[in-house]
């Protein structure tokens, strides 16, 4: 094997790791794909190590070449994840070939999400679902529907503009809460605590937190701090935008909600 085909690989497993890394998966599942593509091609001396924000892969056998790869835009598709995974798999099996590879992953990478319309009203069904799993009535489901829709709609244009998650959340959590409150102060609904649960939940970041508990387990501690720090920073995000709200409605109503 040429060193020029050596790189190849790496180049091959490195962008498989990325795509594994910004789509929600864990740390010890992109160092696993990395190592298994590389391990097939005869490559046993390859180190990789895996933060959530970037990739370094090396092979001490090609003088100190290394890849490093910056990861900064993170979501959660578990599809994507999931044909990474098969593609690795036939990858190694030798169902794919080595010039074929990189033309594959680029499909899976830029493969498209679902429509914006069927994201949106997807979210505010789960809203919606969640308040009636708290205890809602007809009424309160409707208004969590509402508030999940326009919560995540500000959520994805914010952070189109600003890439900033926490302002994302604070804004999506407080206007979240300031539906629920309007619809309280026209006596729509009477219970608003299940409507704010159920209107925020689509923004807790349950993946994040279950990642960096796993990639703890796993012993990937710089990994597991890091997802589990990321995770804590949207929660107090999210309740510093509706905890604002709720003390501002206090203060206005002189007590009352």
């Amino acid at each position: 094997m040429t060193e020029q085909e050596k790189k190849e690989i790496l180049r091959i497993a490195l962008y498989a790791g990325e795509i594994i890394l910004a789509n929600g998966g864990e740390t010890y599942r992109t160092e696993e794909t990395i190592n298994m593509i590389c391990k097939s091609k005869n490559m046993k001396h390859v180190n990789s190590f895996v933060t959530p924000t970037g990739l370094f892969i090396s092979d001490d056998r090609l003088d100190g070449i290394s890849f490093i790869k910056r990861v900064k835009n993170r979501t959660n598709n578990l599809d994507k994840i999931a044909k990474v995974n098969n593609f690795s798999r036939q990858f190694v099996n030798g169902e794919i070939k080595q010039s074929e590879a990189i033309e594959i992953l680029n499909g899976i990478n830029n493969e498209q999400k679902y429509p914006e319309l069927i994201r949106i009203v997807s979210t505010g069904l789960a809203s919606a679902f969640f308040s009636l799993l708290f205890g809602a009535n007809i009424i309160e489901f409707i208004v969590a529907f509402v508030a999940g829709v326009v919560g995540i709609f500000v959520n994805w244009k914010i952070e189109r503009v600003s890439n900033t998650s926490f302002l994302a959340n604070m804004v999506s959590g407080a206007i979240t809460a300031c539906i629920v409150i309007v619809t309280k102060k026209l006596h729509i609904v009477n219970n608003i605590d299940v409507i704010i649960v159920g209107g925020i939940m689509p923004l807790v970041p349950g993946v994040a937190l279950n990642n960096g508990l796993r990639d703890f387990i796993s012993g990937d501690l710089v990994a597991g701090i890091t997802r589990v720090a990321e995770a804590v920073m949207i929660a107090i995000s999210i309740a510093a935008g509706v905890g604002a709200v709720l003390k501002l409605s206090v203060y206005i109503t002189g007590g009352v909600i």
